[in-house]
């Protein structure tokens, strides 16, 4: 059982980094690969490190989501960009050209604020906004799901 737990750690926390840019969630799933590989026996992960890197996954999941709104409202965005950019993410997942993640977030931000009504300078403003909350929380869940492989690899040797 403990070569099972193993296993789905390391596939957890690898699963999570890449959610860590795509649309997963990557800290949850790489916090939950640190809990199956502290059952599993292999790594020597402490409960309190275990506490900390818990409450930081919670407050970045959290502001995962209001870091691109943020973006949208700071220059000048309405609501209609900020599902912009998720469905315009979802959308550059299945358009085969390298940056498609990126690319569609900006579009979908773009075409979100003309459909909400603003000018194209404006909506240029605010997608330009939501796509750089879009890379700070993307940049933020990244740093977590690496810090938490690393935490892994020092905990199992």
């Amino acid at each position: 059982m403990e070569i099972v737990l193993l296993i789905l750690g390391i596939a957890a926390l690898l699963t999570g980094l890449a959610g860590a840019v795509l649309p997963l969630p990557g800290p949850p799933l790489s916090f939950l690969g640190l809990l199956l590989l502290k059952g599993s026996g292999y790594a020597e992960v402490s409960t309190p490190a275990l506490i900390v890197i818990g409450i930081i996954t919670l407050i970045i999941t959290v502001l995962d989501y209001y870091v691109p709104i943020w973006g949208v409202k700071k220059f000048g965005g309405t609501s209609y960009g900020a599902w912009g950019t998720t469905l315009g993410l979802i959308a550059g997942l299945f358009v085969p050209i390298p940056g498609g993640l990126f690319l569609g977030a900006f579009l979908g931000a773009f075409a979100g604020e003309l459909i909400a009504g603003l000018s194209h300078q404006n909506a240029l403003k605010a997608a330009f906004g939501s796509f750089l909350g879009f890379l700070a929380g993307m940049f933020m869940k990244i740093v977590l799901c690496l810090v938490m492989i690393g935490y892994a690899v020092v905990a199992a040797f």
